[in-house]
């Protein structure tokens, strides 16, 4: 009797729940109930005003999360200038560091500062960047944060042409994680896991849910 091929393997992909989309006023009590429904990191999205229209919050929040859990925290820099702030957030207890290609900053010096503060650097490229403008600096990040949507709009729609920069990226043999980051949700995260995204930054389909465990388990189904 001939033996049955094994089955395929299945690849695992990490759910980034965006905490924009929690309660800030339980903000504890509500990354507790995501990290205990199955997620693999929390995902902070920093926006200063200036490169992005709208302000979130700093290093003091960071601070905050750190104390009350040992999850990795991903922090997604929108800043004009993050060589300044990289050295104060990885002191409040960042694991990633991910920058906008598009910031007006020195991103060498950037990258580096990220390095030596003991943090995880990544890279983040808009929706209307082409993949050619981080090409130069792939060798020396962990991470490719593939915006679906402009930052720092809430709203819009998850834009499926963006794909092409996962696949490519795979494709080329980039060794670092990718994240993809806007408008996922069960509709649109089977898409982005085929293309080949690492981890999904969903904030309110996760957030938002009555049950966040299935939630999350539903943005993993598309891996299987």
């Amino acid at each position: 009797m001939s033996r049955s091929a094994a089955p395929p393997a299945v690849r695992a992909v990490k759910v980034a729940p965006s905490i924009l989309s929690a309660d800030f006023a339980n903000l504890e009590r509500e990354v507790r109930e995501v990290l205990d429904g199955g997620a693999d990191l929390l995902h902070l999205d920093v926006m200063d005003g200036h490169f992005v229209p709208n302000i979130t919050f700093g290093p003091p929040v960071v601070k905050s999360l750190r104390r009350a859990t040992d999850a990795v925290l991903d922090c997604h820099l929108m800043i004009s200038e993050p060589s300044r702030y990289v050295e104060a957030f990885a002191r409040a207890g960042a694991d990633w560091i991910s920058v906008h290609v598009e910031a007006p900053d020195d991103l060498s010096a950037t990258l580096g500062a990220i390095r030596a503060a003991g943090a995880r650097p990544g890279l983040v490229l808009n929706p209307d960047t082409p993949l050619e403008r981080i090409r130069p600096w792939l060798d020396r990040v962990d991470l490719v944060l593939v915006m679906s949507v402009f930052p720092g709009f809430g709203g819009q729609a998850f834009m499926p042409e963006v794909l092409g920069k996962v696949r490519a990226l795979k494709a080329e043999g980039y060794a670092g994680e990718v994240s993809i980051d806007g408008g996922i949700d069960a509709r649109t995260a089977p898409g982005a896991v085929q293309a080949g995204a690492d981890i999904l930054v969903a904030g309110t389909a996760v957030f938002g849910a009555a049950d966040r465990a299935a939630a999350i388990r539903g943005l993993r189904q598309p891996a299987a």
